[in-house]
């Protein structure tokens, strides 16, 4: 059995697709690519898809990860344009490669968010994102099916930085664009909660919803505090194979006996 891993995107007004619209739609497109899946047994079989932390709804990615078993061997990249055709433009399929190492999931132990907070003067969401810092602790509240939660938000913030300027959409009105890097921890600590934590620490209140975009997710170094690619290892395992054969064809044979 093979096991292929894909990276694919929520883009545009796809960023809006719940995570069960998405996997009703990529069920859709193997169908419609004729990928050899591998099913599930019992009285209702599906196709062995695993999904990786999803983003939430209504927040955008560049970085959504999921893996597939087949019953026939495929390659990587054909499989991934066929499957990429086969989805509506905004469900895109960047990336795929043949699982060669376990625990994908593993992998995935922080994520990088971009907030464009359009109405915010970037100075004010520097002096916000520098009082959240100073924080040693800012409590968010969010509402579960068990009712209110309470937690604190900031262990698991690496980084808060303001970054840069909008050059997408030129306009007059004032724009702040933040960069965060979350770990993955339990509760889940999202985007929305560290803007709550803003709104707590030093009253920034955007006047419309944060656009919201996940720019990464992997596994943290801890020392430089940045999102490795999660696709690296396999990808590094299969340039190995590939190695170990042209490396033996150029070994010199020993000489026989003269």
């Amino acid at each position: 059995m093979q096991r292929i891993r894909l990276r694919y995107t929520k883009r545009g007004r796809l960023r809006f697709t719940s995570h069960r619209d998405f996997q009703r739609a990529f069920e859709r497109a193997l169908r419609r690519a004729e990928v050899p899946m591998a099913y599930s047994a019992g009285f209702t079989p599906h196709p062995k898809v695993s999904y990786a932390n999803a983003a939430p709804t209504g927040t955008g990615s560049e970085a959504e990860y999921l893996e597939i078993a087949l019953t026939a061997p495929r390659d990587p990249e054909t499989l991934r344009v066929l499957l990429d055709e086969s989805l509506p433009t905004g469900l895109d399929v960047v990336d795929a490669v043949e699982a060669r190492t376990s625990g994908l999931a593993d992998r995935l132990t922080a994520s990088v968010w971009e907030l464009r907070l359009d109405g915010v003067e970037p100075a004010d969401a520097e002096r916000a994102v520098e009082s959240f810092d100073r924080a040693d602790s800012v409590e968010v509240q969010r509402m579960t099916k068990n009712g209110v939660r309470t937690f604190d938000a900031r262990p698991a913030v690496v980084s808060l930085e303001t970054h840069g300027s909008p050059a997408d959409r030129p306009t007059d009105q004032p724009c702040a664009i933040l960069r965060l890097v979350v770990r993955h921890v339990t509760p889940a600590v999202r985007p929305d909660d560290v803007l709550s934590g803003l709104r707590a620490v030093a009253d920034l209140a955007p006047p419309v919803p944060a656009a919201v975009t996940r720019l990464a997710q992997g596994l943290l170094d801890e020392e430089t505090g940045t999102v490795t690619d999660p696709l690296a290892p396999d990808r590094e395992a299969a340039e190995a194979l590939t190695a170990q054969p042209a490396a033996a064809a150029t070994a010199p044979t020993p000489e026989g006996p003269a």
